[in-house]
């Protein structure tokens, strides 16, 4: 026979009733009985729950947020020193704002203006996502189609992930490659087929259970996509997306960008000041990093993106295309605290959740050869925000985004985003190698003849080098255009380059070590900035 059991004996233990223990509990139960308080109004929120967001925001308030922005770019820009800006906002649909701020190089006088060009770097990558859906949309490819079926020369160093591997995994950057994996490729010259095919030599971290940021990995997907429409990558970001926007500033060609008038020259800092550099030619990751468009160009695809597919009223991507894009498929920043909130990827968005509890879409953009770029959009809000810089990454992109989203969701800002953010873009700006900073010896052991290390070395992944041994000082030779890098004495064996490359900012020392001499000559050297994944030494 089942057990009598209380009436609230089912009840979570804090709605049920207790034992009465102390006069001053009698009197709460006899003066306030149930029945008499007054009932809670509750808000009624439309829609279901998981887009329900608390915090209201009123279009007041992102007027006002609007009206401020002069304000926060202004103080902001100044702050960084950049030599020029661009920054556009939609809303609900429009452009709502579009302005250029300082110069287009610190040598000349042309202004910016909402319509000058800038390298994007990485907001490459998102763009090319809407390439991709627009092509899913088409039937053409899913983001769940095997690289394999479209680029049967692509491989990985697993076979089993080769087969597998889809356009989506290498997006969402958990295909296994290693962080930013090819990227020295292409910093010593090597173009985008050589580069692919080089991948398949790395290790490889578990498939789909590991985030890693490779700008080839999604190089390589974007490949595979335009292989399967039969047409080369920036063609057909231009027929896809660029014309039926009509971004007319926007291109996926470096060459266009570079005889373009109206554009932003790129800037590297200086003892002096901002320095032009024009160095960057991003052609062999344009899927990840090469593209350029203007202020009032990505006003246009943000639009497209908050419509969920539509440009004037025309369905250019399906919303079931887009959708997996702008969703979380990978933790890309896992929290260090229990109470922190993850970040997520998707297939070429960021996607998070912002203080106000808004779901966000994002990207940053980075050359430390001279560009700094940002794009934030809240769905919820039909806001995005894009702003556009020529210089190297200083913070001051991402600032002005996050200060704008403050101001349209609390009416003012909650931090000092540009202190936050500078410090962060400063460690990317370093420079590396672990002799960097670090006084020569003042008694260093001496070299070996250098006859005894001159000769030509071999790598399966970066080629070969050559070592020149003329004048009383070694050179390299690396790369397929013959780079000559010299090298300077340290101690014994070791020497040094001073490698200046996307990857490499100034003031970056590279330790070349080579073996001790046997028979009368070194065998083996290893380059320290090509040595990331144990990859670095190279062999007679």
């Amino acid at each position: 026979m089942p057990r009598p059991t209380r009436p609230d004996a089912t009840l979570h233990p804090s709605l049920r009733l207790k034992p009465v223990g102390a006069g001053v509990a009698l009197a709460f139960c006899l003066a306030a009985p149930l029945a008499a308080q007054a009932p809670v109004e509750l808000p009624q929120p439309v829609g279901p729950p998981d887009q329900y967001v608390a915090l209201a925001v009123s279009a007041a308030q992102i007027a006002q947020a609007i009206a401020a922005l002069d304000d926060i770019i202004a103080e902001i820009w100044q702050r960084s020193g950049v030599p020029g800006l661009a920054v556009s906002v939609v809303h609900n649909g429009e452009t709502v704002y579009a302005r250029g701020f300082g110069q287009r190089r610190v040598d000349a006088d042309p202004a910016v203006d909402a319509d000058t060009a800038f390298l994007l770097a990485s907001l490459s990558k998102p763009i090319g996502a809407t390439v991709i859906a627009r092509l899913v949309s088409q039937g053409v490819v899913t983001w769940d189609t095997p690289m394999r079926e479209l680029l049967p020369w692509f491989a990985l160093s697993d076979d089993w992930v080769t087969q597998h591997v889809t356009i989506g995994d290498l997006y969402a950057h958990r295909s296994g490659l290693p962080d930013h994996a090819g990227d020295l490729l292409e910093d010593i010259g090597y173009q985008r087929r050589e580069v692919l095919e080089r991948l398949s030599q790395l290790p490889l971290s578990p498939f789909r259970a590991s985030y890693a940021y490779t700008n080839f990995g999604l190089t390589a997907a974007a490949e595979a996509a335009a292989a399967a429409a039969g047409q080369d990558w920036a063609d057909l970001s231009q027929e896809l997306l660029y014309a039926p926007l009509g971004m007319q500033a926007t291109t996926s060609h470096h060459a266009d960008f570079i005889a373009r008038e109206n554009r932003a020259s790129s800037h590297i800092p200086t003892p002096e000041g901002y320095a032009v550099a024009d160095l960057r030619q991003p052609d062999a990751q344009s899927p990840a990093g090469g593209a350029s468009s203007s202020a009032r160009d990505m006003a246009a695809w943000m639009v497209l993106i908050l419509g969920n597919g539509t440009h004037n009223g025309e369905s250019l991507i399906s919303p079931e295309a887009l959708l997996p894009a702008v969703s979380p498929q990978m933790i890309s920043s896992p929290p260090r605290q229990m109470e922190a909130r993850a970040g997520a990827y998707g297939y070429g968005f960021n996607t998070a959740v912002q203080p106000s509890g808004r779901v966000a879409l994002s990207h940053s953009g980075a050359f430390a050869l001279g560009a700094g770029t940002s794009v934030s959009m809240i769905p919820s809000l039909g806001l995005g925000i894009t702003v556009l810089t020529n210089a190297a990454p200083t913070g001051a992109a991402e600032a002005i985004s996050a200060t704008f989203l403050d101001m349209a969701q609390f009416g003012q800002p909650t931090r000092d985003w540009f202190a936050g953010y500078s410090a962060l873009m400063a460690t990317l700006m370093a420079p590396i190698g672990e002799l960097a900073g670090v006084a020569r010896p003042a008694d260093p052991a001496p070299p070996h003849d250098l006859s005894t290390y001159a000769g030509r070395y071999q790598n399966s992944y970066y080629g070969p080098v050559e070592v020149i041994a003329e004048g009383g000082a070694l050179s390299l030779i690396i790369g397929p255009n013959g780079q000559v890098e010299p090298l300077s004495h340290w101690d014994g064996n070791d020497f040094t380059l001073a490698p200046f490359t996307e990857n490499a900012p100034a003031g970056s020392i590279s330790r070349v070590t080579f073996s001790a001499p046997e028979a009368g000559r070194s065998n083996s050297l290893r380059i320290e900035h090509l040595d990331p994944y144990g990859m670095g030494e190279f062999h007679r």
